[in-house]
């Protein structure tokens, strides 16, 4: 074998396991990205379950029938009789 063949059979040997070492590392980042994927997905299910339940709790603490409760209890409200009713124009 002469000189330069096997000069150029190192340097492609050494591309060859450069280029292993790039996949293998390649493939590595891609696995911890995804487990990095899957747990932020899990957390927004858990946000999105948490502000369903949130809405839900905000809908049956404002229900007309809840305010119109505190608010004659509370706050002495009623509703007006005609003659204390008081139109206002422009």
């Amino acid at each position: 074998m002469k000189r330069g063949q096997l000069i150029l059979l190192l340097l492609l040997t050494f591309g060859l396991l450069l280029t292993a070492t790039g996949v293998v590392y390649s493939k590595y980042a891609t696995r911890k990205q995804f487990v990095a994927l899957q747990v932020l997905r899990a957390e927004r299910d858990a946000i999105e379950v948490e502000w369903g339940r949130l809405q839900l709790e905000q809908s049956t603490w404002a229900t007309h029938a809840r305010v119109e409760k505190i608010a004659r209890k509370r706050l002495n409200m009623h509703i007006p009789a005609a003659d204390e009713v008081v139109v206002v124009k422009p």
